[in-house]
């Protein structure tokens, strides 16, 4: 009977090392994955927004008129000259759509600060405050619109109505019609379906803040007001950035809410910028001129995103700063 030699580690050992052909191989893979899986987005951007975009930059350059759209002729810089020198109509819309951005971020922030502490400090029935708190925003900008022109309408509105029940005076105010009130009941409109999202933000980033340095100061002898301003709001900038930055670029597009309840009138008295844009490029026809327009605002607006988005990094670097020396 014979005895089989003892096992030998020698002999079974493997050889993992893949060599040098089939490292780079797997070298190469691994870093083209991620391109590989961005591809199929990067062409639907391409396709989707690219394309359209490149269009109208050329048509922007031309004067393409939908009346008469096989007589199109290259102007290059022309439709641009006369936006900024020969039509006021333009600057009044811009400046009043700058006021609008400026008044409705700041209300939304104060009262979205004011709201997120509050929301912080719930103890019971938070998931049914968050809720209550996220209706407006489940509202189409639409429905919004034709909500608020009701409330404000001359005859009819609940506003009036109102009114009328608590000082008797039959005198309607046409809120929507006059110069100052119309550009109010837009902003109101935009506040309230838009503060929601200023909360949610402002409430996370104030519940992603450490309690340590609130606790120091509290036994340092520190009032609420000098926590909340040398302590929260630093601690918060880079979410308030985030967030003035994100609303910025929705009312710089305000269109649908300002289209339904006033139409950018009565006298262009509340046109904005994109209410212009439309009845420029599809009332008047005049496509080539719309779409010179629509790139400017486009242009303004990466310039204050690029801002904003600059603060943000510039306070996340100065808080690593102060981590660092502490």
């Amino acid at each position: 009977m014979s005895i089989a030699p003892p096992f030998d580690d020698a002999v079974c050992e493997i050889d993992l090392d893949p060599g040098p052909k089939q490292g780079l191989h797997l070298q190469l893979s691994e870093r083209h994955l991620p391109l590989a899986l961005l591809l199929p987005g990067f062409v639907v951007l391409v396709v989707v927004i690219g394309f359209p975009m490149l269009y109208s930059l050329y048509l922007s350059l031309t004067n393409f008129n939908l009346v008469s759209p096989g007589n199109v002729n290259f102007i290059g810089l022309q439709n641009y000259i006369n936006l900024l020198t020969k039509d006021p109509l333009f600057w009044k819309s811009f400046g009043r759509t700058i006021l609008f951005i400026a008044l409705a971020t700041n209300i939304e922030f104060l009262l979205g600060l004011g709201i997120a502490q509050l929301m912080a400090r719930l103890t019971r029935g938070k998931g049914l405050a968050r809720t209550l708190m996220m209706m407006p925003m489940m509202f189409a900008p639409i429905l919004v619109g034709f909500q608020f022109k009701w409330f404000f309408n001359a005859q009819v509105g609940l506003v009036n109505n109102i009114l009328y029940t608590l000082t008797g005076s039959s005198q309607f105010i046409p809120w929507l019609v006059d110069k100052p009130s119309g550009f109010i009941t837009i902003l109101i409109a935009e506040i309230w379906m838009s503060t929601p999202f200023m909360v949610i933000i402002l409430e996370a980033g104030i519940l992603s803040l450490p309690i340590e340095p609130f606790e120091a100061a509290e036994v340092d002898g520190a009032s609420g007001w000098q926590k909340f301003r040398h302590l929260m709001l630093p601690m918060l900038t880079p979410f308030i950035y985030t967030a003035l930055a994100i609303r910025s670029l929705d009312i710089a597009r305000a269109y649908d809410v300002v289209s339904i309840m006033t139409g950018g009138g009565p006298g262009n008295r509340t046109e904005l910028i994109w209410t212009y844009v439309n009845r420029l490029a599809f009332s008047s026809k005049q496509f080539g001129l719309g779409s010179a327009m629509s790139y400017f605002t486009v242009l303004v607006s990466f310039v204050f995103t690029y801002m904003f988005f600059r603060n943000v990094i510039r306070s996340r670097w100065a808080g690593e700063d102060d981590t660092c020396v502490e």
